[in-house]
C-alpha cells in the first residue's frame, strides 16, 4: 500500500524547504505526494483529510503549531527537524530518507497517541464557558503585569486543594513535561503515562511541590487575586505559549483530558530516553578537570 503524504513546510526556514525538496523524489518513488503547503495558522486545508501521513518540516515549535491546527483530523503527523533542539520532531533529514520506503510504502507506521488538555474559562457565576481552548504541552496561568503575587484556589475532582500564592501555575501533559514544566522544576513523565502534572511558579511556600494527578482528573482553578493594569493586560491563561486569554478576578478554569487523541509518527530507530540524554543532557555527569 502506497501512503499518501502531504508536506507542510515552515516558510521562514530555508533548511525546511531544502529538506522537503529532497524528500519529494523519495515520496513519489515509494508513495503518493498529495502536495506541499506552508506550515502556517490558516484554515485546515481540505486535502489534509485525504492524507495517510502529514509530514511537517521545521522545529519543535512548527510541529507543535501544526499539531494544534491539524491534530483534530486524526491523521498521523511526522516531524522532520530543521530547527535547533528537535525533541518532538523525532526525524532528521538523514533518518527520514533512510526510512522512506517503509514510511511511504508498505512498511509499518509506528505511532503513539497523546492526550491534550481542554481548558474552559468560566465567569464567577456562570457554568457556560466564554472561552474553550486546547493545549498539547501545557496550560499556564501567568501573573502578568504589573507582576505582583497572585492567588489561585485549586481543586481536583471536586475536592478542595491548596491556595497557590505566587507567579502562577503550570498544568502539563506528559508530552509537555520536558518543556516549561521541566524549566520550572516539575518532573519528567514518560510519554505513555496517563496523567497531568501541576507545577507552581515561584510559590510563596517552601512546601508546595509539583503533584502528578491521573489523566481522568478534572482540575479547577479559581482566580481569587489577579493582576491588571491600565493597558488591559495582566493575569492570563496561556496555552502552549500560542494562545493568550486575559482573565477577570473570580473567573474559574476547568481543565481535563480532551478527545480524540493526537497521533504522532515515532522514529523506531531512536527512543525517548536516548533523546532525553542526547537532547536535554538528562543525568549527564559534571565535567571534571583531572590532573595527570
Amino acid at each position: 500500500m502506497r501512503r499518501a503524504a502531504l508536506l507542510l513546510v515552515n516558510p521562514d526556514k530555508p533548511e525546511a524547504a531544502k529538506a522537503a525538496s529532497e524528500l519529494r523524489i523519495l515520496i513519489q518513488k515509494h508513495g503518493t505526494l498529495l502536495g506541499e503547503l506552508p506550515a502556517d495558522n490558516g484554515p485546515i486545508p481540505e486535502i489534509a483529510s485525504s492524507a495517510d501521513v502529514l509530514v511537517v518540516f521545521g522545529g519543535d515549535g512548527t510541529f507543535l503549531g501544526q499539531a494544534r491546527r491539524l491534530g483534530v483530523l486524526g491523521v498521523p503527523m511526522l516531524g522532520v527537524n530543521t530547527g535547533r533542539l528537535g525533541f518532538l520532531t523525532e526525524f532528521d533529514s538523514a533518518s527520514i530518507k533512510a526510512q522512506a520506503p517503509a514510511i511511504f510504502g508498505d512498511g509499518p507506521l509506528h505511532t503513539r497517541d497523546f492526550g491534550m488538555i481542554r481548558a474552559e474559562l468560566l465567569g464567577k457565576r456562570c457554568d457556560k464557558p466564554r472561552f474553550t481552548g486546547l493545549a498539547i504541552n501545557e496550560a499556564v496561568i501567568t501573573a502578568g503585569p504589573p507582576y505582583r503575587l497572585i492567588s489561585l484556589a485549586l481543586s481536583i475532582d471536586g475536592n478542595d486543594g491548596p491556595t497557590i500564592r505566587g507567579d502562577g501555575i503550570i498544568v502539563s501533559t506528559p508530552l509537555g513535561s520536558t518543556a516549561y514544566n521541566l524549566s520550572a522544576g516539575g518532573p519528567i513523565m514518560a510519554p505513555e503515562v496517563d496523567a497531568f502534572v501541576i507545577t507552581p511558579l515561584a510559590a510563596q511556600s517552601l512546601a508546595f511541590r509539583p503533584v502528578v494527578v491521573g489523566g481522568s482528573s478534572h482540575i479547577e482553578i479559581r482566580f481569587d487575586k489577579i493582576n491588571s493594569d491600565a493597558a488591559g493586560t495582566g493575569t492570563a491563561l496561556v496555552l502552549d505559549g500560542q494562545t493568550h486569554v486575559p482573565v477577570i478576578q473570580g473567573d474559574r478554569i476547568r481543565m481535563y483530558k480532551d478527545k480524540p487523541m493526537l497521533r504522532f509518527v515515532r522514529n523506531p530507530r531512536t527512543d525517548y530516553w536516548s533523546r532525553l540524554i542526547g537532547k536535554l543532557n538528562w543525568a549527564v555527569a559534571p565535567k571534571l578537570n583531572i590532573s595527570t
